[in-house]
């Protein structure tokens, strides 16, 4: 059994949640929101509201002991760029990509 959490269309570069994800990968629940916590990077906030949404789906919807679970998977996928030009020198035109990300966070309990 796995509870699962999701956020589509995050504003944040997929670049920079990568990295908060792999400091909680396979670490138990409050272990993975204390290193969110202690983490000064931007997408920690993002990722440390989803784990706590994956824990109550765990325990509200499949009656898991909160105590025994651990971040099984967690993963970042590319979501829609959005395109944005900013103005240069000699009436030049230059693409800004505003990077977006679907974030998943996957929680079980361990055996």
């Amino acid at each position: 059994m796995e509870a699962r959490a999701y956020l589509r269309n995050a504003r944040i570069s997929p670049r920079k949640v990568q990295i908060v994800l792999d400091l909680i990968r396979n670490k138990p629940v409050d272990l993975a929101l204390a290193t969110l916590d202690l983490t000064p990077k931007a997408a920690s906030p993002i990722v440390a509201k989803l784990v706590k949404s994956a824990q109550a789906n765990a325990e509200n919807n499949f009656s898991m002991d909160k105590d025994n679970l651990v971040v099984s998977e967690c993963f970042v996928t590319p979501g829609p760029i959005m395109k944005r030009i900013m103005p240069r020198a000699q009436g030049r035109a230059y693409r800004i990509l505003k990077r977006t990300s679907h974030i998943t966070v996957v929680l079980k309990e361990k055996e």
